[in-house]
């Protein structure tokens, strides 16, 4: 049997977020995240101490190791023969360094799989303007243009089964662990990362924005919940109960001037436990593996709230290395190849948005403070683009 098509691509990119791995690297780690907002350091210290409960080390890199692994062993699996590559926004390995191994090594073109499933400025266009940080160095006094290295950003994938699959699965074992009594009345609380309501607003194609395209004003509200309405479907279609259900929020940081996005998941166990829910389900459907926000915003605080209250919870498994969602990573991977051969695909997608862009929109995500150049868009310049 022929190995499957991969070209134009010589290698595969794993992009994550970075995090800290031992107790000296928390403050300058978050100085990274923060850098340009002005934040005290002693903000920071504070924040520093969520990492400090678990010995100052996020799980996030261990994760990627993981699911690098997972990923290779995919691949190999499946005939195909490229190097996977990973590069973090914000801790070692730096993109910038990945790159430039990649380069030394000889890749030409690169397919990015981004470990954020949605669209929003912090979700993928920072993804996309780090890419172009990392690859302009590589081209000496031509920048980008000049670079030996091109890159390629896959498709958002919130609504791929790949990805959703495991989070029915991980509902449905999460509901079958509460007692008998309050199962069918759980509440599902579908959990992502707090962002700006104005980040939010900006956040997908501008053109359908103006159209009121999007529920909630943006593409990162309207996404999530899409999803949540599809796993309660799909939960439904299993157990027959139809489960109340809402999107929250944790993580909220900045001035408190700034409006964020509501309720936030503690704020929402206690108006549960008032209205009378019995029970509760944590389902962190913004994050592809139990990355500090779950570890400590969910299962350390929120069911801190929860058993205060003395209201049954349980917080559903993320993705993480599960083989539907390593599978799904091939599939997008073979997926653009052929988009980019000129080929016919078919794109896998559930809910009601359908299958992502794979470029995205003029205008996608627009960066909060100030314009910034990023890779993998319709504005980044015609002699760079990847359409």
């Amino acid at each position: 049997m022929a190995s499957p098509d991969v070209s134009p691509y010589d290698a595969l990119l794993l992009v994550s977020f970075g995090g800290p791995e031992k107790p000296e690297d928390v403050v300058p780690f978050l100085e990274n995240v923060t850098r340009g907002r002005g934040i005290p350091r002693e903000r920071l210290e504070e924040v520093g101490e969520h990492y400090h409960l678990f010995g100052g080390r996020s799980p996030i890199n261990d994760q990627c190791r993981a699911l690098l692994a997972e990923i290779r062993s995919d691949l190999v699996g499946a005939g195909i023969d490229v190097p996977v590559y990973w590069g973090n926004r914000n801790w070692d390995p730096y993109l910038s360094e990945t790159l430039a191994q990649m380069a030394a090594d000889g890749v030409t073109r690169a397919a990015c799989f981004v470990t954020s499933a949605y669209s929003s400025w912090s979700s993928c266009r920072q993804y996309r303007e780090n890419l172009w940080d990392a690859v302009e160095p590589l081209g000496g006094a031509d920048g980008v243009a000049g670079s030996p290295v091109r890159l390629d950003k896959l498709r958002h994938y919130f609504n791929h089964p790949g990805f959703v699959e495991p989070v029915v699965d991980a509902v449905l074992a999460s509901l079958q662990d509460l007692p008998d009594d309050v199962r069918a009345g759980a509440h599902l609380a579908f959990v992502t990362h707090s962002i700006p309501l104005s980040m939010n607003e900006n956040s997908g194609d501008p053109e359908v924005r103006e159209g009121e395209g999007y529920d909630g004003g943006g593409a990162y509200v309207a996404q999530h919940r899409d999803l949540a309405a599809e796993v309660v479907r799909q939960v439904a279609a299993q157990t027959g109960v139809e489960h109340d259900h809402a999107v929250v929020y944790c993580s909220r940081s900045g001035p408190p001037q700034v409006p964020w996005l509501e309720p936030d998941v503690n704020d929402h166990l206690e108006e549960q436990h008032a209205a009378g829910v019995p029970a509760v389900v944590m389902v962190p459907i913004g994050f592809v593996s139990d990355h500090m926000e779950v570890v400590y915003d969910l299962d350390t605080e929120a069911m801190a709230t929860a058993e205060r209250l003395g209201m049954p919870a349980r917080r559903a498994a993320t993705s993480s290395t599960d083989p539907r969602f390593v599978t799904m990573v091939r599939d997008l991977f073979l997926e653009r190849a052929a988009a980019e051969r000129g080929e016919e695909v078919t794109r896998t997608a559930v809910g009601g948005f359908g299958p992502m862009w794979d470029v995205c929109p003029v205008g996608c995500c627009a960066n909060p403070r100030s314009p910034r150049p990023a890779l993998c868009g319709r504005d980044t310049p015609a002699t760079l683009e990847t359409s």
